[in-house]
């Protein structure tokens, strides 16, 4: 797992054509407040739930994840990590201090 600034996250993701952007929020944070555009959403307070739906993804992926600050997301990483994933990217701030593109779900 790495922890990366927004900046760094964002060109590494840009750069990345094996890339998953990953919303471990809950389903309504998402909804408030939206999300990143083609990003796939588990909610890491799902439990054994989240850890079933993680398995089922493709681990020789690249996986940029974040949550609304930054722990919860460190936390999914460290999970994966322990599921056999090699490449997370945890957002550092979370979606609070995103600056780039959200695809309102209202």
């Amino acid at each position: 797992m790495a922890d990366l600034q927004q900046e760094n996250w964002t060109k590494q993701l840009s750069e990345d054509n094996n890339s998953v952007v990953l919303d471990v929020r809950t389903q309504e944070e998402v909804e408030e407040l939206g999300i990143i555009p083609d990003a796939l959403h588990i909610d890491i307070y799902k439990g054994q739930g989240f850890i079933y739906e993680v398995e089922q993804l493709d681990k020789s992926k690249n996986y940029y994840v974040y949550c609304k600050a930054g722990g919860r997301s460190a936390q999914a990483c460290a999970i994966m990590n322990q599921l056999g994933f090699e490449n997370t990217y945890n957002l550092l701030g979370g979606f609070t201090e995103w600056k780039g593109d959200i695809n309102q779900l209202k």
